[in-house]
């Protein structure tokens, strides 16, 4: 089993208004560099369900709104938080520099 991905908020709502704007599904699962084909599926039934809040949690389990994960120190919280930033950081370069290309297109 692969390693989880984190993608931030921003490349979710990316793949969602892409998704809207007729953009073909393998056209934003590779601009966007999404791993798990049935991750966008599951982004919009969020989207249509209204269920905005479950964008920003965290992967893995699914937690109640306003609830996440225990951590047995405050070192293993900080240590699982810089991972997720750094981890965001390099979706979004990846983002910024397909956004770049796809514009040049135009």
């Amino acid at each position: 089993m692969g390693t989880r991905v984190s993608y931030p908020v921003e490349i979710k709502l990316k793949a969602i208004e892409m998704r809207l704007a007729g953009i073909p599904v393998k056209e934003v699962w590779s601009q966007l560099n999404i791993r798990n084909h049935t991750q966008l599926k599951t982004w919009m039934t969020w989207y249509k369900n209204g269920e905005m809040h479950r964008f920003g949690q965290p992967v893995g389990k699914q937690y109640s709104y306003g609830k996440g994960p225990e951590f047995k120190s405050e070192t293993s919280k900080l240590e699982a938080e810089n991972r997720q930033l750094k981890q965001q950081i390099e979706i979004l370069k990846k983002y910024k520099e397909l956004e770049r290309k796809w514009y040049q297109k135009l």
